[in-house]
């Protein structure tokens, strides 16, 4: 595939406190989640759980082949709630206006340009019902472990003032490993 994304068949997910992070999603029963430049979909298997989940998971990417891999996940495994797509999040996320209870994006902001930034974060606050949470894994800013180069990471403040122009507001940020922090928002009115 031409114009593979920065990071494709990487994930941060072996690197983070899983548990902790879970335990950061707090969303009621029959909730949508949408899993922003999912790659192969960790992040959306484990928060879809199992098949008595109370949520379904979008994952989207615009890498073809790990929407495939994905799939293939989710055939052996019988993953009924988990909806795969392909998709550029910086243009169009191919869900209706205020119809996800949370979006997640793990370790992506930093890999888009300064405009595909803003056009995801607005892509993710038009997705979003009224309060509704947007949660951004980051690598810490430190120049060590595994990651980016230290010079496009993001530090926490510089992620909160990104989102904040888009109205979005900080509820929470928490360290969720060694290297990974994420901060959760909440789309204000």
């Amino acid at each position: 595939m031409s114009g593979l994304p920065p990071a494709a068949g990487k994930s941060s997910f072996d690197l983070i406190d899983r548990e902790k992070f879970l335990s950061l999603i707090d969303l009621p029963q029959k909730s949508t989640v949408v899993d922003l430049a999912c790659g192969t979909g960790k992040y959306s298997i484990a928060i879809s759980g199992t098949e008595a989940s109370p949520y379904t998971v979008y994952a989207v990417d615009l890498w073809e082949e790990g929407i495939d891999a994905l799939n293939q996940i989710i055939a052996d495994n019988n993953i009924t709630n988990i909806r795969s797509v392909v998709a550029d999040i910086s243009k169009k996320i191919p869900l209706e206006t205020d119809s996800a209870d949370m979006c997640l994006m793990a370790t992506v902001l930093h890999d888009l340009s300064k405009e595909s930034q803003h056009a995801t974060l607005r892509e993710a606050y038009r997705v979003l019902k009224p309060d509704g949470i947007l949660m951004i894994i980051e690598f810490k800013k430190i120049d060590s472990g595994p990651g980016p180069p230290v010079n496009i990471r993001l530090a926490e403040l510089e992620v909160e003032k990104l989102a904040v122009t888009h109205d979005f507001k900080k509820i929470s940020c928490d360290e969720i490993g060694e290297f990974n922090y994420v901060i959760k928002l909440e789309k204000s009115a």
